[in-house]
């Protein structure tokens, strides 16, 4: 039986990543396995700059998912270079660094840094607020999609994978522009925009009063925007949005991703990504399918 999967080059042992901001740099959850197990490690946000974050509270328990607003808390990417990604490089898995920035060139920044630091692929977070067009994010329109793309696949020397925010009107014209500009790969969704209130005192319960909804609630409309854009796009799809079990998994592959990302379910459960791995692993022995790839794209319509 075959789990391995490729992603712009790059070979997964399975489909399976961690989630960025769901697991951090790895260290916590290594005391529960080992994550040479996981397909992929996405890292916590590095930005230029260390980031203390937002304000507490900033984390919400909703209706079937969460609200967060942490706010990028990262050591920034020299801290991240000396500290994190020596231990990150012992688990033997592959490592895909998430990099965000409130500037193009502040992303550029950072990738210049990260060029030649042995990393497996760069996932940009295009959902930060852009503080030079007015603290817009910058993946909320094809134009400044396609502009920090652009600028950052000339600062990036591994596979460059585009986060899209699904807080748009038309994700496919985002994720056509990504490719367009050189994205070698795609995941998809990031959070969607929410908010929660307590009613007895009458205010937001974020501090920062709205924050990023993950978890289960949000599956089927990240099924949606992958099946669509799988069938606009030529890249690879890393889907993403409510993923806690096995057959998710194979609902994601199905609608067109190569491979999924667990986050809020390693919340949940810290074992959830290899849990979630051994249940495709039973899917496939009890549905006779050999090769994990055989379920890309395979939707019946």
């Amino acid at each position: 039986m075959n789990l391995k999967v490729d992603i712009a080059g790059v070979t997964l042992n399975n489909p399976i990543i961690a989630g960025s901001g769901t697991f951090g740099f790895g260290v916590e959850m290594s005391k529960f396995y080992d994550l040479h197990l996981l397909g992929g490690l996405a890292s916590k946000a590095v930005t230029l700059h260390k980031r203390d974050g937002n304000p507490s509270p900033r984390i919400a328990e909703v209706t079937s998912g969460i609200l967060n607003a942490v706010g990028l808390q990262n050591p920034g990417v020299d801290g991240f270079l000396a500290e994190e990604l020596p231990r990150m490089k012992t688990y033997g898995t592959r490592i895909i660094v998430n990099v965000a920035g409130s500037t193009e060139e502040e992303y550029v920044a950072v990738l210049e840094k990260l060029q030649g630091s042995g990393i497996d692929m760069v996932e940009l977070n295009i959902s930060c607020p852009n503080v030079k067009q007015g603290a817009m994010a910058f993946g909320t329109s094809p134009e400044s999609v396609a502009s920090i793309t652009r600028l950052c696949k000339k600062a990036c020397d591994v596979p460059l994978m585009v986060k899209l925010t699904p807080n748009v009107t038309d994700i496919v014209a985002i994720a056509q522009a990504a490719e367009q500009a050189g994205a070698d790969a795609l995941s998809l969704i990031n959070t969607l925009t929410g908010m929660a209130v307590d009613v007895k005192t009458r205010r937001p319960i974020l501090a920062n009063i709205t924050g990023g909804m993950s978890g289960p609630a949000i599956k089927p409309i990240a099924l949606r925007m992958v099946y669509q854009v799988s069938q606009a796009v030529s890249i690879p799809i890393v889907g993403m949005g409510g993923i806690t079990s096995g057959t998710d998994v194979v609902e994601f592959l199905l609608c067109g991703a190569n491979a999924v990302t667990v986050g809020t379910g390693n919340l949940m459960t810290p074992t959830a990504c290899t849990d979630i791995c051994e249940e495709l692993r039973a899917f496939m022995q009890e549905q006779g399918v050999k090769d994990v790839n055989e379920l890309v794209g395979a939707l019946q319509i």
